[in-house]
């Protein structure tokens, strides 16, 4: 009952067990070989890595399945390469290179999307995001696919210009880094209006606004020009009748009224963002999804991860698009017993 289940929450129709997601947990191979049963690693060739993936995915149960088409790689040549640090299980995703194309905080604050990006092919577009939504469902057919956008306004930007021309571009001028920022999202709108006339039911909005501890910037400039720009990209989606789906790291408690006020459907929620909140707000209107919080998986005791298996079950239980899932992923070094346990304590906990 994978896909009915996750369908049923995605439109607030209370299914009977409360349904379950995961992020990245699919990579955490001695996990998966346990599961599973299949005999895989780190070292494995792809084609049996993502035999096992899938299977895991089948038998954890998983009936929503996090994606997005719209990453970094739309902005090149013009994107900063950060490097990555460890991980992936065997580090397979460290990567220390570093390059950004912007000398100076002034071509930043003049950078203009149209102009250097160029405009888009609405209907390869279209096109890339029905394939993209085709291919998960065809691997997944057992739970809720999508397609989105990941680099919908501040995520596009930290693509653009990493962290460190970012912020010295906001320090320097908040007012022209805010004009730039009403350009990229005016740049963005082409895709969004693409991914609203693409036959998906179900789209995923990403955009990491936030830190950890909150606010990047100042509450205004949000105000000013993140939210008035989300209103925009997201109106064709609500016109077109998709189910809008918004997720950002960090904790926007801040911003939680201000998000849902742009008319998205659900939050995909880390443990640092207010659950409690909204649960009360926002719990019979909208779908949550997460706020588990992987660092009690890492380290915790058995006492400790069924703790937190509760207060979240707890919170969501009455709440008809409630989605339990660790929020902030749980990567391949965490213990597998601790993995093990949690999905047991879930199962036991998950019926109505």
């Amino acid at each position: 009952m994978s896909f009915q289940d996750g369908w049923s929450a995605v439109h607030l129709e209370m299914p009977e067990r409360i349904p379950h997601t995961e992020y990245s947990i699919e990579s955490h191979w001695h996990l998966v070989k346990v599961v599973t049963g299949i005999e895989v690693s780190v070292n494995s060739p792809p084609v049996l890595q993502r035999t096992a993936s899938l299977a895991f995915q089948k038998a954890w149960n998983f009936d929503f399945f996090w994606n997005t088409a719209i990453g970094g790689e739309e902005v090149e040549p013009w994107r900063t390469d950060m490097g990555h640090a460890e991980y992936a299980a065997g580090g397979v995703d460290r990567r220390d290179t570093l390059k950004c194309p912007f000398k100076d905080v002034e071509q930043v604050l003049d950078f203009d999307p149209w102009e250097k990006l160029g405009t888009r092919s609405q209907a390869q577009l279209v096109r890339r995001f029905e394939a993209n939504y085709t291919a998960r469902c065809v691997d997944r057919p057992f739970g809720v696919n999508m397609t989105g956008i990941y680099i919908t306004l501040v995520s596009g930007l930290i693509e653009l210009f990493g962290w460190e021309m970012l912020l010295l571009a906001a320090g320097t001028d908040l007012q022209r880094f805010g004009a730039m920022t009403d350009r990229y999202a005016g740049w963005i709108q082409q895709h969004f209006d693409a991914l609203a006339e693409a036959d998906v039911p179900v789209v995923m909005i990403h955009d990491d606004m936030v830190w950890t501890s909150g606010p990047i910037m100042r509450l205004s400039w949000y105000r000013q020009h993140v939210f008035p720009n989300y209103k925009k990209l997201i109106a064709p989606l609500i016109e077109s009748g998709k189910r809008v789906i918004f997720t950002s790291d960090g904790d926007y408690s801040k911003f939680i009224d201000d998000i849902a006020a742009c008319g998205v459907h659900g939050f995909v929620l880390e443990p640092t963002t207010n659950m409690d909140y909204m649960v009360e707000r926002y719990g019979q209107t909208h779908v949550i999804i997460g706020n588990a919080d992987t660092r009690i998986l890492l380290s915790g005791s058995r006492p400790q991860i069924r703790a937190e298996v509760e207060r979240c079950l707890r919170l969501g239980k009455n709440c008809p698009g409630y989605f339990m899932a660790v929020g902030n992923h749980i990567p391949a070094n965490t213990p597998v017993e601790s993995c093990l346990y949690y999905d047991e304590v879930y199962r036991q906990l998950s019926r109505r």
